[in-house]
Parts: structure tokens; C-alpha cells; sequence
């Protein structure tokens, strides 16, 4: 004899009416996490590279190159419709050659995400100084770069650093302390030439404001002086046009390019 609790209601038990409940509070509940996940494109891309790495696996190429012709009543000729992907494919061992291409691009990848990461950090450690107009940032392919503005940072004229900027400098030098990579500091100006005798032209400024940089930096005790190259380029790279006082001051600047030495 069954009891009350277990007699069926038009052949359907009653708990049927909780577990559908709970069945579609549990479907909303995944829906809302994937919804609100966000999916890390580089890192993905690394995690399935690193797969196709460890199972070998290579696409197969086809043996005969040229594409089969038909025939039919209407047309004599034609030419089929692109092939498809077969849910069956075969499985072969890569050999060394594309193992080493996929671990190099494997190791660009995650240099694009470390120089990406590094970016977003910069960006918030200098920020009061970026939004004071003392330095900017930018992202280039190959490295990250601190501009330095000769207004705020230099002497008109000189190679001397401000006593103001040194502490925005002294914030650097801790950044490039934690890292192992190549710093490049490259000196630029405008067109001008030189009024003062104590540089023979602005070749010789653009260079001796890099190396002021430098000698400023190198006072961090974790700095070495072989992490770093000085570069002079005078006007011959400039930003902005040298046509106006705003372009010119934009161009008088002293770089600091945190090289990515990835392959």
C-alpha cells in the first residue's frame, strides 16, 4: 500500500515540481557564470599551442594538389565546391623543425602578454606623473616607451636634469630595477640650432641629456651599466612638426625603451 506523500498526481509525483525547480535555478546559475567570465585571448592561445606542442599534432596536406573535375548534363565541366573539414582526422607526429617554430611562437606570445602586463603596471605607477605632464608612455612592437619631456625635466639649453624631476626619475630607476630586459636611452630635439657654446650642435645635447639619464638611473644600486645603450638622434626623428613652438617642444625629449627581447 502506498503512502499519501508517494500517491502520484495525474501520473507525475509530486517532487518532480522541486527538482525541475532547482534544475532551472541551477541552468540560470551557469548561464550567469559564463556570461560574466572573461576569457584571457593570449592566454588561451598559449594554453592551446602548448597542447598541439606536447600531442604533436600537425594537419595533414593533401597528396594530389589538383582539384577533381565533374561532369553533368547541363555544363560538361565544372569545378567542385571548396572542400570541408572531415570530423576524422588523422593524427601525425610533428617533427622537430615544427616543434621549434611552435616554441618560438609560443615565446612571442608570451612576450606580448609579459610587455602587455608590464604596460598596464607603468600606467598606474606613473600615472600622477603622467597626468602632471612630466612624462608619457607608449607601446610599440618591439618595446615599451617612458618619454621624458625636456620642458619639465631639463635646463633650456642644457644637459643638466631639474632638481623637481628627480624624484619621477627616482621612480623609474625602482620600475627598471625589477626587470631583466634592455633599456635603450635615446636623445631627440628640434631643429633649432644651438645658440650656447657649450654644445657644438644638437647632436652633442641630445646625447649628453641621454647620458645625464643614465648616470641618474645607474644611482639605483640593482642598476647595472650593461643593461644599458645611449642613443643620439638629434632632429632627425621628430614627433611633431618642427613648423611650430608646440611641435618643438614636443620633439625636445629624452626616451627611455624597454626593449622586448623575445625572438
Amino acid at each position: 500500500m502506498k503512502s499519501r506523500s508517494q500517491k502520484p498526481v495525474d501520473n507525475v509525483p509530486r517532487y518532480m515540481g522541486t527538482f525541475a525547480d532547482l534544475m532551472t535555478l541551477l541552468m540560470c546559475f551557469f548561464v550567469l557564470l559564463v556570461a560574466m567570465a572573461e576569457i584571457d585571448a593570449l592566454k588561451f592561445k598559449m594554453v592551446v599551442r602548448s597542447m598541439e606542442d606536447a600531442f604533436g599534432v600537425q594537419r595533414p596536406e593533401p597528396d594530389d594538389p589538383e582539384i577533381v573535375m565533374g561532369t553533368s548534363v547541363i555544363k560538361q565541366t565544372f569545378s567542385t565546391a571548396a572542400p570541408k573539414e572531415t570530423p576524422l582526422s588523422t593524427v601525425r607526429q610533428a617533427s622537430d623543425s615544427d616543434k621549434d617554430a611552435l616554441k618560438v611562437d609560443d615565446a612571442a606570445v608570451y612576450e606580448a602578454a609579459r610587455m602587455q602586463t608590464l604596460m598596464d603596471d607603468l600606467t598606474k605607477k606613473f600615472s600622477i606623473a603622467i597626468n602632471n605632464d612630466l612624462l608619457s608612455l607608449e607601446q610599440l612592437p618591439d618595446r615599451i616607451m617612458i618619454r621624458i619631456n625636456e620642458k619639465t625635466s631639463f635646463t633650456s639649453g642644457g644637459a643638466e636634469l631639474k632638481t623637481a624631476f628627480l624624484p619621477v626619475l627616482s621612480l623609474i630607476a625602482d620600475t627598471l630595477a625589477e626587470l631583466d630586459d634592455t633599456f635603450i636611452v635615446s636623445g631627440h630635439s628640434d631643429n633649432v640650432p644651438l645658440r650656447s657654446g657649450n654644445y657644438r650642435s644638437n647632436w652633442e645635447l641630445s646625447g649628453a641629456r641621454a647620458t645625464s639619464v643614465v648616470h641618474a638611473l645607474l644611482r639605483h644600486p640593482k642598476l647595472v651599466p650593461s643593461q644599458f645603450r645611449i642613443e643620439a638622434y638629434a632632429d632627425t626623428q621628430p614627433l611633431k612638426s618642427n613648423s611650430t613652438e608646440a611641435g618643438r617642444a614636443t620633439n625636445r625629449r629624452v626616451e627611455i625603451g624597454i626593449v622586448n627581447n623575445s625572438p
